[in-house]
């Protein structure tokens, strides 16, 4: 690079369309010799193709810096700090895993012999284990092994070589796993939940995200995402809008949406108009603070419960409560397989559907501040 040239190997330099190439970097070297010296040896073999591809040496761990650091920098770039730390997250996690079995290997000693050996390590965590815990999940490993691949492969195109075969092609676990869903029952809900004066001590920002979980379903980033324009009380129909924005993504596209705020969330939300600045972009922090207020309530009513389980809750009670399919994928975010026609319906049929399964309360079960 030193004297304008990219590296090459010498085949790829002997043949005839490089030729010329070639004798611009042999004109190089006699300079740089000068009369009747000899270039150096590390010159020589870098500008004629006798050292060893330095890309292909590269390991797997400086790899994932550059990785996290320029190929991957579209993918962070409409990602808030806390949703770029948990994309970070994940992709170190699953190339630890690789280093820790497999070692901090170059990526040109990475055989498909290695990635069948890594697969069976997955394979074999799989299985019941020994020790009583509990089998990884098929989606749990295809994950990590599809990091794995995603970083070779965008290595590769990255520095501009197209005929690497991937090893860890084609490999992928066909498995299902029977997913645990739990929900919070109407009952619970209603005289477990909904009591007055249980969440008295709790900050006031996190009383009131529990009531807008409980009926709008929404996911909890989302709710402690909300900007104060997203929270519309006084409009025709008070509710509450998600969206993206420059610096923070949604899960997927589907999930822009506008929620009628019903029942206890409409009281609740009143509390806080401008949104939740203290959690901002801190939703595992709120996630933390309400599951611990809610084990020392004794309100999960079996270990598979979380926060999540509100959502799950309130997709079962629009199931149960006979609205349209179309209405609950536009609330949930959820795509819609049907053909789309429309937007889902105004925010007052939404409104009065939603009022058709909001729970009953009693007037003090939210105390204001």
């Amino acid at each position: 690079m030193a004297y304008g040239f990219c590296y090459s190997p010498a085949e790829p330099l002997a043949e005839s369309r490089a030729i010329a190439e070639l004798m611009e970097r042999i004109a190089l070297l006699e300079a740089q010799a000068g009369r009747g010296g000899h270039p150096s040896r590390a010159d020589a073999e870098a500008l004629l193709g006798g050292s060893p591809d330095p890309s292909s040496r590269i390991i797997v761990s400086e790899a994932l810096e550059l990785y996290v650091k320029r190929i991957a920098f579209d993918d962070q770039y409409n990602k808030s700090p806390a949703q770029r730390r948990s994309w970070e997250k994940t992709k170190r996690t699953s190339i630890t895993y690789f280093i820790q079995q497999m070692g901090d290997v170059p990526f040109s000693d990475i055989t498909r012999e290695i990635a069948l050996e890594y697969r069976d390590w997955w394979m074999e965590k799989m299985q019941p284990q020994s020790d009583g815990s509990a089998p990884v999940a098929p989606n749990t490993a295809n994950r990590h092994i599809g990091n794995i691949r995603s970083l070779y492969e965008r290595y590769f195109r990255h520095i501009g070589v197209s005929d690497v075969e991937n090893p860890f092609r084609d490999i992928y676990f066909s498995g299902k796993t029977e997913m645990k869903r739990a929900s919070f029952s109407n009952d619970w809900v209603r005289h477990r939940i909904l009591v007055p004066g249980l969440f008295e001590g709790l900050r006031l920002e996190l009383r009131v995200i529990i009531y807008l979980l409980i009926e709008t379903g929404a996911r909890l980033s989302e709710l402690v995402n909300l900007r104060p324009e997203d929270i519309r009380l006084s409009a025709r129909v008070p509710h509450i809008a998600i969206r993206p924005e420059k610096n923070r993504e949604l899960k997927t596209d589907d999930s822009r949406r506008d929620i009628p705020l019903v029942g206890v969330a409409g009281i609740a939300m009143r509390a806080c108009p401008e949104g939740f600045p203290y959690y901002y972009d801190r939703s595992t922090l709120v996630s933390a603070n309400l599951i611990k207020a809610f084990r020392q309530r004794k309100l999960l009513p079996t270990s598979d419960h979380v926060i999540y389980s509100f959502r799950h809750s309130f997709e079962d009670r629009m199931l149960e409560g006979g609205l349209d399919y179309g209405l609950r994928c536009a609330l949930m975010g959820h795509k819609n397989n049907r053909p789309e026609y429309g937007m889902g319906g105004s925010l007052e049929y939404r409104q009065a559907e939603l009022l058709k399964i909001a729970h009953p309360f009693e007037a003090g079960v939210f105390g204001g501040g």
